[in-house]
């Protein structure tokens, strides 16, 4: 049996860590990252890097590769990519399963400014503050490239490109991060306001206790769609589970002989 994870996550790491501390004979797991980061911490077993040519490429790398079930365990922001997924695996007819972490909620003591995008996240900007810790990722700067009275502290795990902020400090750094380290950032650089992604899970959520403390205002980017249909689970675990359900259903957990591709 062939499982193939679309990685990139902490989740689709912990998955393939699952996997790898309990082997199970006759299930290969391979994992796909996108390769937009330049030293990706890489999961345990087989990985592939880059992209499949949209979702006819996809269909034709899970035909070629004889893949049994595929896992859409990428950025809950990378939402191309789970439609490609959605139409290749119907294609191909494999089964997917989405592992997406669930979003944040506010709490007492928050203030969330809600966008639906990050163009509108700069717009409520300046209203909001001016010195800004910026923390959605190297991708999509531009939308912020205007705002020129604002001073942006932007946090990334490689060096951003242009265009992006004509007044930035950049902060390279990859989670997960402590409720202090976060304290930390904002005392040091003054900031009044945080703009952030809905990503969801525990690695970059200390940022929003940290705030919540110092009473700052959040700027929120909602999530893109996500497609209809898939199943969905929110846990390394439970997709752990499903991929037992699975391989239970296999020829291989029978003693049968899967299919292996010619060359494979």
């Amino acid at each position: 049996m062939h499982l193939l994870i679309l990685g990139g996550t902490t989740e689709a790491r912990r998955l393939a860590e699952l996997l790898a501390d309990a082997p199970t004979p006759g299930l290969r797991v391979t994992t796909s990252l996108a390769g937009r980061v330049a030293a990706p911490r890489l999961p345990p077993g087989e990985v592939r890097v880059g992209g499949f040519g949209g979702a006819d490429g996809l269909a034709a790398w899970l035909r070629e590769h004889a893949v049994d079930l595929l896992i859409d365990a990428t950025h809950p922001f990378a939402g191309t990519i789970s439609f490609n997924a959605a139409r290749a695996a119907a294609t191909a007819h494999v089964p997917l399963l989405a592992l997406r972490r669930p979003g944040w909620t506010p709490v007492e003591g928050d203030t969330w400014h809600d966008a639906a995008s990050l163009e509108e996240a700069a717009r409520l900007l300046p209203g909001l503050g001016r010195r800004v810790f910026l923390t959605t990722g190297r991708m999509g700067l531009a939308a912020f490239a205007g705002l020129d009275g604002l001073w942006f502290l932007v946090r990334s795990v490689d060096a951003p490109g242009a265009p992006h902020p004509a007044r930035m400090e950049t902060l390279l750094d990859r989670g997960p991060f402590t409720l202090e380290g976060e304290r930390a950032v904002l005392r040091r650089h003054r900031i009044d306001v945080v703009v952030t992604k809905d990503s969801g899970g525990a690695a970059t959520a200390p940022k929003l206790t940290a705030a919540r403390e110092a009473g700052l205002p959040v700027v929120v980017v909602r999530r893109p769609p996500a497609p209809d249909g898939v199943p969905v689970v929110s846990t390394p675990e439970e997709a752990l589970r499903a991929v037992r359900d699975a391989y239970a259903r296999h020829p291989a957990a029978r003693g049968g002989t899967p299919a292996v591709p010619e060359g494979g």
